[in-house]
């Protein structure tokens, strides 16, 4: 400590009572004036401690108990405590209340956790990754949300372009939209994309019909019609049967990377996560882009790997360049060459 005894001076080790120690205030503490915390043991001070604790009329029954030494750092801690500086806690440890509780599943989380299991026992699940600069995306999103909003009531979301992307994809990879039953392989020529929303009761997965014929807005107003449900906890089960394809959001809670879960009887499930700056190669210099990852997890019973890779990077493709998605899922280069 700063105001322990220097080389020349003696650390004295003293030992005194309760009522000699109380009797110093009106004395001068010669260097062998004992002192002690009500112990056997001896507990060593300096002079300038020892002064201290003379004009405040304290005892080494007040400073921390276990000390072999005593400074002026210790009795001042003491004094901060005497004026309120210091709350010390009069709970122990000991005192800890250690419960637990119980409380039974919800039908909804039973039916889940029964159809989560089905999932890993019953299909043969791999998942594929990719990532996805969404520079160009945002930069659309943000010079027309205040003109999207004017007309039509409400923002436009991410996910949104994601949905229409997928359908895109999916035309063009119609196994990824297949499903198994029993001995057949179903493939509708219609693409219902289920989208995975947090309410008062769990996970929700609502669906959005006939994704391939409708326009941004028209996903966007559907979108926000069931999201509005799913917080007030209305969403009829009707609304959440029938989905061909699966989009999840984990983004939206912060989550990097993750290997989703089929949601059966579909076979494949696309995983958005959240959007970090990161420094890409862009034509041979460093940049930093709002990057993305992208994971997609297939029944590999029925989807192919190149299948499953080439689905995944034309999303890419159409959320890097969103005219893709205003011209069918070709560039305006190949529609105006009728490619």
């Amino acid at each position: 400590f700063s105001d322990d005894v220097d080389s020349e001076a003696v650390v004295d080790t003293v030992r005194t009572s309760s009522s000699a120690a109380e009797s110093t205030s009106s004395e001068k503490l010669s260097e062998d004036t004992s002192l002690h915390s009500g112990s056997a043991a001896s507990i060593k001070s300096t002079p300038l401690a020892r002064s201290m604790m003379a004009a405040e009329q304290m005892s080494a029954d007040e400073v921390l108990k276990g000390l072999k030494k005593l400074s002026s750092k210790e009795v001042e801690a003491i004094l901060e405590i005497r004026a309120g500086k210091v709350v010390v806690s009069s709970a122990s440890p000991e005192t800890a209340t250690r419960n637990e509780e119980r409380k039974a599943m919800t039908q909804l989380r039973k039916q889940l956790s029964k159809r989560l299991v089905k999932v890993k026992n019953e299909t043969a699940m791999l998942t594929t990754f990719n990532e996805v600069d969404m520079s160009a995306l945002m930069e659309l999103r943000r010079a027309h949300q205040d003109a999207f909003v004017k007309k039509y009531g409400y923002k436009v979301g991410l996910i949104t372009f994601f949905l229409k992307a997928a359908s895109l994809a999916l035309q063009k990879f119609p196994m990824i939209n297949s499903m198994i039953d029993g001995d057949d392989i179903v493939t509708p020529n219609y693409v219902d994309i289920s989208v995975a929303m947090q309410s008062p009761k769990g996970l929700l997965v609502p669906v959005i019909r006939d994704v391939n014929i409708k326009s941004v807005a028209e996903i966007e107003q559907d979108m926000n019609t069931l999201a509005t449900k799913a917080r007030s906890g209305k969403v009829s089960l009707e609304e959440m049967t029938g989905g061909t394809f699966t989009i999840t959001n984990g983004g939206t809670y912060g989550s990097m990377m993750s290997t989703p879960l089929i949601n059966p009887p579909q076979s494949a499930i696309l995983g958005m996560h959240n959007i970090v700056d990161r420094p890409v190669a862009i034509k041979g210099q460093v940049e930093i882009r709002p990057m993305m990852y992208l994971a997609l997890s297939y029944d590999h019973r029925i989807i192919d790997g190149k299948d499953s890779v080439s689905f995944l990077v034309d999303v890419k493709k159409a959320i890097e360049n969103p005219a893709i998605i205003a011209f069918g899922g070709k560039s305006p280069e190949e529609t105006l060459l009728g490619l």
